[in-house]
């Protein structure tokens, strides 16, 4: 139960994360950012043009996946360029966490293949 609760803590603690992640329009906006080849970023009208989405709902996009610490804002006079962040924890705590559900499935799993034998 204790490594159960482990979990749990796990995954509350990623659930803003995954809430950000789990958005059609800012999974536009990732892969968009994903597919840009260089780090300079991009901006909100080029984010607009490529989504289709309006200006402010891409504006309201990019603060979600910014608080969600996936991205980063480089300033340029009043341009703004948003990247990627190139160091995300929550992708690597993500990581671990389906790894610890892997494992437990696993355990389970060869729990009751031995059981049956």
């Amino acid at each position: 139960m204790i490594r159960h609760d482990r979990l749990k803590t796990e995954l509350e603690s990623l659930s803003g994360f995954l809430a950000a992640l789990g958005d059609t329009k800012r999974q536009l906006i990732l892969i968009r950012l994903l597919n840009e080849k260089s780090c300079h970023g991009l901006q909100v009208g080029e984010l607009t043009d490529d989504t289709g989405l309006s200006r402010p709902a891409v504006s309201h996009h990019l603060k979600i996946l910014k608080d969600a610490d996936l991205l980063e804002v480089r300033e340029e006079g009043t341009k703004n360029f948003y990247y990627l962040k190139h160091e995300n924890k929550n992708i690597y705590k993500l990581r671990d966490f389906l790894n610890d559900v892997i494992t437990e499935i696993e355990e389970l799993k060869d729990s009751e293949e031995n059981s049956d034998r």
